[in-house]
């Protein structure tokens, strides 16, 4: 496990107070109103997905971001044994029950465009980075900053920027993972990792 770094404990102290909101929100909320009785639900062989909630989001790129540091090996899609790009993606997705496809031609594919102007925390971003379209994958967390599995030369799971000219020259695509509206931003002074 990588030593707790001043960045990770601004990471922690947010989601802190956005957690410590939302369960004051909560409550204030259950104290205010009594709900209305509902009729018993008829059960159905195969009930419809709930939406995924921004808190879903929160929770999932705050995950994201605890992985930093875990290994990169191609292929793996494990904290315990490393992540290649689309692994981590999928990896980090699966906590909201959300089955993504596996590697990353699939992903931008099967996933909505979204124009680079609209991008939420949440969306996944995608790079050339082979000569290829669509040859990365990372997380965005809001703020121009995205965690990946980046590469062998790396070795690790790690925050970057869009604005380094590395990535910003080889960004070609951001896609909208599952319904349901994403996260807010994971906003910190973060110092992030160069490529």
């Amino acid at each position: 496990m990588p030593p707790v770094t001043h960045s990770d404990m601004m990471v922690w102290r947010s989601l802190r107070c956005e957690l410590a909101a939302m369960a004051l929100l909560a409550l204030v909320a259950g104290c205010s109103t009594v709900p209305a009785p509902r009729p018993p639900a008829a059960a159905a062989p195969h009930a419809p997905p709930q939406p995924i909630t921004s808190r879903d989001y929160l929770g999932v790129l705050a995950y994201a971001v605890s992985l930093r540091g875990a290994p990169y090996r191609a292929g793996g899609e494990s904290p315990d044994t490393g992540f290649d790009c689309s692994g981590f993606v999928r990896h980090v997705y699966a906590r909201l029950g959300v089955d993504l496809p596996r590697n990353t031609a699939a992903l931008a594919t099967a996933l909505g465009t979204v124009d680079f102007a609209e991008r939420e925390a949440g969306d996944l971003v995608f790079f050339n980075t082979t000569g290829t379209p669509y040859s990365h994958v990372g997380i965005y967390l809001g703020d121009d900053r995205f965690v990946h599995a980046p590469s062998t030369r790396t070795g690790k799971v790690m925050v970057s920027s869009l604005m380094e000219e590395y990535w910003r020259r080889r960004i070609n695509g951001i896609r909208r993972a599952p319904p349901g509206g994403p996260a807010r931003a994971l906003r910190h002074d973060d110092d992030v990792a160069r490529p």
